[in-house]
């Protein structure tokens, strides 16, 4: 077996701390409802997230390009 490769949440995330479902959801000003069905997608289009065990979390930096790719900038 290869060497895994370990990296340091600074290096996941940036400088971006990893925020929970309910935190990403107020963040966004939606329900938190709304993340779990966006994270049932899979695929290129789907939400960006870290899946640590059983736990969800987001990058918030990452989430709101995807929003910006996935929504278009709000007018």
């Amino acid at each position: 077996m290869g060497e895994q490769e370990l990296f340091t949440i600074k290096e996941v995330t940036g400088n971006d701390d990893l925020l929970t479902i309910d935190e990403m959801a107020a963040k966004l000003k939606v329900k938190p409802s709304w993340l779990y069905f966006r994270t049932m997608q899979t695929g290129s289009d789907a939400i960006p997230r870290v899946k640590i065990g059983k736990y969800l979390r987001f990058n918030p930096n990452v989430v709101m390009k995807w929003i910006e790719k996935t929504y278009g900038e709000a007018e």
